[in-house]
């Protein structure tokens, strides 16, 4: 009888994969209602665009830009999420840490992307050193707050029995301290790489000679709208398959000890 009741439950709320599909299909239908009523080169067809892709991916540069473009993003990725961890973490339990550096992390959290960009490019020139640092520092204070918030939320109840048991302070660490900071980790991560992306086509559009943002502000000036859609395809599809491969089974993986 219970089965029975869970799998009405389940019809009723539809299965989550026909849902997505669905929304998928859905979106492509508008999008082709509008570009039909539009009828101008600013709305192309989904199936203009389409071919696009398909003819870059296969005759033109759209791998290569894409593979420039995601080492960009997975190296400031690294050094952002290593440095705001660790500061997060020094700021959430040391009182005078977090006083100390709050006001910095407070100046470069309000800084315009923008300018970081340009003054980056400045300091060190037009080069990839330049790039990767813009987009770093850009993330790394969103990093902080959160890992920051986290680790103030940490159960202490939990590390004093550690304590009590004399547990090294390198496994409290990995066992009892980190597992609690997991879901503000993947947070600050699945941030991370939404934020990351974008501020790295800027950072490519300005001061770049390859990458996905370089081939967008070629058609810009040429006015190419499907190749823009097309480019921006590609990476889109991209960050879906790693937020749906990647990050979210890593999520369940690491807060499987909640339901223990």
């Amino acid at each position: 009888m219970s089965s029975e009741i869970s799998k009405n439950k389940y019809f009723r709320m539809g299965n989550p994969i026909y849902m997505r599909i669905f929304s998928f299909v859905l979106l492509l239908f508008v999008w082709q209602i509008s570009s039909f009523l539009i009828q101008s080169d600013v709305l192309p067809s989904p199936k203009t665009v389409l071919s696009i892709f398909f003819n870059e991916m296969v005759n033109g540069e759209m791998l290569y830009h894409l593979g420039i473009t995601l080492w960009r993003v997975i190296l400031a990725f690294t050094i952002a999420m290593l440095l705001g961890t660790g500061l997060g973490i020094a700021m959430g339990s040391k009182k005078n840490v977090n006083i100390m550096l709050d006001g910095w992390h407070i100046l470069l959290l309000n800084t315009p992307a923008l300018v970081i960009i340009i003054l980056c490019y400045v300091w060190f020139g037009l080069n990839e050193i330049a790039a990767i640092t813009a987009v770093a520092l850009n993330k790394i204070p969103n990093v902080l707050v959160t890992i920051r918030e986290g680790t103030r939320a940490i159960d202490r109840k939990i590390l004093q029995v550690a304590d009590v048991f004399k547990v090294s302070y390198k496994k409290k660490f990995i066992s009892f301290f980190l597992p609690q900071l997991y879901p503000f980790i993947m947070a600050a991560a699945r941030g991370g790489i939404s934020l990351i992306w974008k501020i790295v086509l800027v950072v490519e559009l300005l001061g770049r000679s390859n990458g996905i943002g370089f081939k967008l502000n070629e058609f810009f000036n040429l006015f190419d709208i499907a190749s823009i859609f097309a480019y921006t395809l590609s990476f889109v599809a991209v960050m879906i398959f790693v937020e749906y491969a990647i990050i979210s089974p890593i999520e369940r993986r690491l807060n499987k000890w909640r339901t223990i």
